[in-house]
């Protein structure tokens, strides 16, 4: 782990969420000073609490628990005060209920990330990470057209900003397998239930990576990222066929695979980086960095002289990405300490 956290702050909003509990599993035995979750469910806060005082007792006094909403400015001013980093995990991330409700969407995911950022350049805080979705790529629904806002919102914010004092970037990654709400847990609740496992389009594909791989993105993007990044994992992808016969293989062969068709809002495949943003991206081996546009307002001046050199970059997508088997999501799934919990207790019946 990076000296940089040693004795520093570390504010994670939505902290109660999976990637919030992934970073604690990840910093919580190294020298970093205090974590600081942040969310509005006091259930799910104290939840947690009991849990790492329970499981880690010996570092589990550094986590300080603060309730609030990204949507209340005054609520995470008050939560802000001598934190050195923020992981910014907070938003409403399911695409049917944001589809129902958008300006909820809006709410959270861009006005909530207009107030982190804001309240963490008036605090001094030295660098934020926002969490984005491949959704926010060519979005064609609610909650990708909110995160694409949000990213707008963070590269102009990084524009008024020093970023010697606070420095702004973006992640942004696909489906994280197992994460609260995904399909793969829906799938082994359907399994244990007896009933077939619903999935919505056998040829739709998606990006695939591990909680760990989302936590390995963002301390990439604080190490690595200049202010305005926007960085992007080069993640493998799968058929929603292959995922569904990868779960069920491991769980119970030949259980029945019933398709339901497509809900509102979704894509047959996924876009982690657009035509348009490979004109100015870099690639980084691992990883894609889009860097910010720093052209003002003034425009006269392009008008009259262009770039003429493209970049050799094209769209990066979940369809032409490296595809997955049945076997290597099996194996990619076995890697996950959720699955091999839940094979265990199901094994175990």
């Amino acid at each position: 782990m990076s000296t940089t956290f040693t004795n520093k702050t570390l504010m994670i909003t939505g902290g109660t969420g999976s990637f919030g509990n992934a970073v604690l599993n990840r910093f919580l035995n190294t020298d970093i000073g205090e974590i600081r979750v942040f969310s509005r469910d006091e259930k799910k806060q104290d939840d947690m609490r009991h849990e790492f005082q329970v499981r880690m007792p010996e570092v589990a006094d550094k986590i300080k628990f603060f309730i609030g909403d990204v949507r209340d400015l005054a609520s995470v001013k008050n939560a802000m005060h001598g934190v050195d980093y923020i992981f910014h995990a907070a938003a409403l991330k399911q695409v049917p209920s944001c589809e129902f409700f958008p300006m909820e969407a809006v709410k959270t995911n861009v006005i909530g990330t207009d107030h982190v950022l804001t309240a963490a350049i008036e605090e001094g805080v030295k660098a934020v990470i926002c969490l984005s979705t491949d959704k926010a790529a060519y979005p064609i629904n609610a909650m990708g057209t909110s995160k694409a806002m949000m990213e707008k919102v963070v590269v102009a914010k990084s524009r008024t900003v020093d970023p010697e004092k606070t420095r702004i970037c973006c992640t942004r990654y696909g489906n994280v397998m197992c994460s609260r709400g995904s399909v793969i847990p829906l799938w082994i609740e359907q399994i244990k239930a007896g009933t077939p496992i619903t999935i919505t389009e056998p040829s739709m594909t998606r990006f695939i990576m591990s909680l760990e791989e989302a936590v390995d993105l963002v301390l990439f993007a604080f190490e690595n990222g200049i202010s305005g990044d926007i960085l992007v994992q080069k993640a493998p992808a799968c058929t929603i066929e292959v995922l569904a016969k990868a779960v069920t293989g491991l769980f119970a062969p030949g259980h029945e695979i019933k398709v339901i068709g497509i809900r509102h809002g979704e894509k047959l495949y996924e876009t982690l980086l657009t035509n348009e943003e490979c004109a100015n991206a870099a690639d980084l081996g691992d990883f894609y960095r889009v860097p910010c546009d720093k052209r003002d307002l003034n425009y006269d001046k392009y008008f009259s002289k262009g770039d003429i050199d493209r970049n050799p970059l094209t769209e990066f997508d979940s369809n032409n990405t490296e595809l997955l088997d049945v076997e290597a999501v099996k194996e990619k799934l076995l890697s996950l300490q959720y699955i091999r919990e839940e094979l265990a207790a199901w094994e175990g019946q």
